[in-house]
């Protein structure tokens, strides 16, 4: 048996309203960094489904800047911390330091020209920012002259070195350097405004700094002596849901993209990059957190890099055409499609769910597919799997949903806190008799498995327009509620996870053929998978029913076998703070988790 890392599908930048978002290209173009919940990711501008994870910081992300080199990465997170690791192409992403710069959030960071000094800067409260060597942390100066959060730091990449911060007080300060040292307030009440954003030009002849009140000033970038203010009346800023290139020598706008439509909140734009590429693509990032491909030639975006922002709660798998697809919901109550093998991700439109999405499960009909989706706003939904969009129709459930999956009839079968409810068209069709909370579903063709918090495990057969019937029960599978149900793909067995961490596996004996007056028998395999140390979230047998694979809230993915149960192997931190999802899809299986990511894994039985 074996387990390897074989992709990994990027969680979208995390984002706050009105708040500005770093984005950071690297030195050739060739990568993007940015932060999202607990990690650092790494993407490729040109192929986004390549990307790598650096997950040591414990508290949630807020910038990833690369170094000039493009060997360096430099991170800043919520509590004030700022971690160098290695981030060359091929390299370990071994943490290279790790150093305490305020006692609060780090809001930006900036790299002197030689890849030896770093600039972090936030929301402290005995200082506002401060300037370390990347190798030791040693000082080589002080950020002052601010009397409130620093938004902003850029530094001069050309000797004489210069470096310049912006925030909430609405100043600018100016530092010589190193060791970097206040130097002057230039400007100092030109912006009426927090100011946001402040930037060196490549060439270190120009400073310029953006403000909340829409005014954009220009700087010497030698001396820091004020310019003169761009504006371009006509052209200028207006709102937040537009990206523009100013020619600033002439002070007027040359090129306006205008993405969404006007008040549409989850398309303002609160962070952009201009990598250095030959083709002069810029990269924009709106308040939802997809990624904006522009270039000059179009008004509008060339590519919209869709995905999560927040923990990915449920996971299902559907194929058309030999094509898999996978479907995501995240606590945003967002859902996605994938392309399973590209990598690209696609938010479906429509009428969605306002919270978390609690389960998701796809129908077997070839003429018209369908996805359907339950969530904390207490609804059931359904995707029009060929149109990507929501129906539109919508059910409303008597309570909170813990569970959802799908029969060969179409039958949609919800647990919620009381009961579980049989829905046909988005009607109720039929009620799940229980004795106790259900946690957990599964369907194979007719037959429903359904796992409780008192640990019981029954087998149902439901058909439209009948009462469920029970075919088997075990009373209590172990000392702990069933939190994840799987059949195997021909559906002779029937695999259980517990709260505590362990599997069972039973055979079904007979009586998953659907046939509503059969009976079944549940005979216990193995209860020897057992290495989990959380919750078991989800499972997914392969497709000879020979092996299976679990995820975790230990976030660990472990690999089993019915031939050696003794025996397994696992992929350790598979998923920062958990694993919610599984799905065997050919010959490869897919995972998500608290960290928003979709990853890919080649698996072996």
């Amino acid at each position: 048996m074996s387990i390897s890392p074989d992709g990994i599908f990027a969680a979208l930048p995390s984002t706050t309203r009105g708040q500005p978002t770093p984005l950071s290209a690297d030195s050739k173009g060739e990568r993007l960094a940015y932060a999202s919940n607990k990690s650092i990711f790494l993407r490729s501008i040109d192929d986004p489904a390549v990307s790598t994870q650096y997950t040591q910081h414990t508290a949630n992300t807020t910038v990833a800047k690369f170094s000039p080199s493009g060997f360096y990465c430099a991170s800043g997170d919520a509590s004030g911390i700022v971690r160098v690791w290695d981030c060359s192409p091929n390299g370990s992403g071994a943490t290279k330091g790790e150093y305490s710069i305020i006692n609060g959030r780090i809001n930006d960071i900036a790299w002197d020209g030689d890849s030896q000094r770093i600039i972090a800067v936030g929301d402290g409260k005995q200082r506002y920012g401060h300037c370390v060597t990347a190798d030791s942390g040693n000082t080589v100066g002080e950020i002052s002259g601010h009397s409130a959060q620093v938004n902003a730091v850029s530094i001069r990449q050309q000797r004489p070195i210069r470096a310049a911060t912006a925030g909430d007080d609405k100043n600018l300060v100016f530092y010589q350097g190193p060791p970097f040292k206040f130097s002057d307030i230039p400007g100092r009440g030109n912006h009426t405004n927090f100011i946001y954003g402040v930037g060196f030009s490549p060439d270190g002849t120009h400073l310029v700094s953006i403000g909340g009140d829409k005014k954009i000033y220009l700087y010497d970038g030698k001396t820091g002596a004020v310019k003169n203010e761009i504006v371009d009346s006509g052209e200028g800023h207006t709102g937040s849901i537009f990206v523009k290139i100013w020619d600033v020598e002439a002070g007027k706008v040359k090129h306006t993209w205008s993405l969404g439509d006007a008040g549409d909140v989850p398309t303002q734009q609160v962070g952009v990059v201009w990598p250095k590429r030959a083709d002069g693509l810029v990269i924009s990032l709106s308040l939802s957190g997809e990624l904006n491909y522009l270039q000059e030639s179009s008004s509008k975006p060339t590519k919209i890099l869709s995905g999560h922002q927040k923990n990915v709660t449920a996971l299902t798998a559907s194929s058309s055409d030999s094509k898999p697809t996978l479907w995501t919901g995240s606590a945003e109550g967002r859902v996605c499609s994938w392309d399973a093998a590209a990598g690209t991700a696609e938010a479906i439109d429509g009428d969605g769910h306002t919270n978390i999405i609690s389960g998701l499960a796809a129908t077997s009909a070839d003429k018209h597919p369908r996805i359907y989706s339950v969530g904390w706003d207490d609804t059931l939904r359904t995707v029009d799997a060929s149109a990507k969009t929501f129906t539109g129709s919508s059910t409303k459930l008597s309570s909170q949903p813990k569970a959802l999956t799908c029969t060969s009839d179409s039958l949609v079968v919800v647990a919620q806190l009381e009961s579980v409810i049989v829905y046909r068209d988005g009607e109720e069709d039929g009620e799940l008799p229980l004795k106790s909370t259900p946690t957990a579903l599964s369907a194979h063709k007719t037959t429903v498995a359904i796992g409780s918090s008192d640990s019981s495990l029954r087998l149902f057969t439901v058909a439209p327009g009948r009462a469920p019937k029970q075919s088997a029960v075990v009373e209590q599978v172990s000392a702990t509620p069933i939190t994840s149900l799987a059949f195997s793909e021909d559906g002779s067995q029937l695999a259980a996870g517990t709260q505590s961490g362990k599997i069972y596996v039973y055979k079904i004996s007979s009586g998953i053929t659907g046939a509503i007056t059969g009976s079944a028998s549940l005979e216990l395999v193995t209860d020897r998978w057992s290495a989990h140390t959380g919750k078991v979230t989800s499972i997914a047998w392969n497709a000879a029913g020979t092996g299976a694979v679990s995820g975790s809230l230990d976030t660990n993915i472990h690999v089993w076998s019915l031939k050696e149960p003794g025996k397994r192997v696992k992929a350790t931190n598979a998923h920062k703070e958990g694993v919610n999802g599984i799905a065997w899809v050919g010959d490869v299986v897919y995972s998500t988790g608290a960290d928003a990511a979709v990853k890919k894994w080649s698996v072996a039985i």
